[in-house]
């Protein structure tokens, strides 16, 4: 596929509900004929409210939000700017956890994401096989993944440490967790995706079928496509875990015990399945470092080598 092609879009990932409104004349001229019109609001207070993201640096306020029940809406949206005359910014956006205004698009139009799982209640679908998967909808939390495969006791390889993030926003970043020592971030650990390219095209990618885009998707921060799916594989969930948790006031000592854990071919190898590391502040003892780490019911933790 030549991604040279792809238009001059902003994207990033997923949230939101259904509203219908009248498009006003200083959107692009056109756009007020097509059938997803009704899903488009300038109303100010709806756009007001879509100015800003988690780290609250920037104020921009889009020109209006779209509120897509299909992503053959998204798909209809994006062609449309691509064939027109004047092509107009698109941003795609999530939970807004973007830090640096990302997502934001000035006088463009903001694709709200979650609108496609709230007018499509089946945007999880867990497959439990040989090789169990799950097929979900960029703009899924994963929490919810999460329930919905623990139910068929299975669960995403990879999660990341807070889990009220969009799976397409996680996607198009990197999705990096504790577990990710042992599969990599949650951008290795994808089977197939549906992207709506910068010509408005439905692609299904994979590692096989259209590789050049699926790999540039993923960890492209939005700028090659708006995923509107995911095919996420899944491993059998442990019924209970040891959970650890270790306290040090030396950096190096910390970090190297983290490096032993996380290595192969020494005597802890193997002993965790999850670990992160954070800084805590004491009144009393100033810096203190600590480290946590998981594992399962039967792992054999030498924490007297500690």
């Amino acid at each position: 596929m030549d991604l040279s092609r792809q238009s001059s879009i902003i994207l990033s990932i997923t949230i939101l509900t259904t509203f219908a409104s009248n498009v006003k004349s200083s959107l692009p001229q056109g756009l007020q004929t097509l059938n997803i019109s009704s899903e488009i609001t300038t109303d100010p207070n709806i756009t007001a409210s879509f100015a800003t993201d988690f780290g609250n640096l920037f104020n921009r306020t889009p020109g209006a939000v779209f509120f897509p029940s299909s992503p053959n809406d998204i798909a209809t949206l994006i062609s449309f700017s691509y064939t027109s005359t004047t092509p107009f910014h698109i941003s795609q956006r999530g939970l807004g956890h973007s830090t640096y205004g990302q997502t934001l698009v000035p006088d463009g139009i903001l694709i709200d994401m979650s609108s496609l799982g709230r007018t499509n209640h089946n945007r999880i679908n867990v497959t439990n096989g040989p090789i169990p998967y799950a097929d979900v909808g960029a703009e899924q939390i994963w929490i919810d993944v999460l329930n919905a495969t623990l139910k068929h006791d299975l669960m995403p390889r990879v999660l990341t440490d807070y889990l009220s993030l969009t799976v397409g926003g996680t996607l198009s970043n990197a999705g990096i967790s504790g577990r990710a020592f042992m599969h990599g971030p949650q951008i290795s650990n994808v089977y197939e995706l549906d992207v709506i390219t910068g010509t408005g095209e439905i692609v299904t990618c994979s590692r096989e079928s259209n590789p050049d885009l699926f790999f540039a998707v993923l960890g492209g921060l939005g700028q090659f496509g708006v995923i509107t799916r995911a095919r996420i594989p899944l491993e059998p969930a442990q019924k209970r875990v040891r959970w650890l948790e270790l306290f040090y006031t030396d950096i190096k000592v910390l970090t190297s015990d983290e490096e032993k854990l996380i290595s192969t071919g020494n005597s802890l190898s193997g002993i965790i399945d999850y670990m992160e590391g954070q800084i805590l502040l004491s009144v009393t003892q100033g810096s203190l470092t600590g480290a946590v780490a998981y594992g399962s019911e039967s792992s054999d933790y030498k924490i007297l080598l500690f």
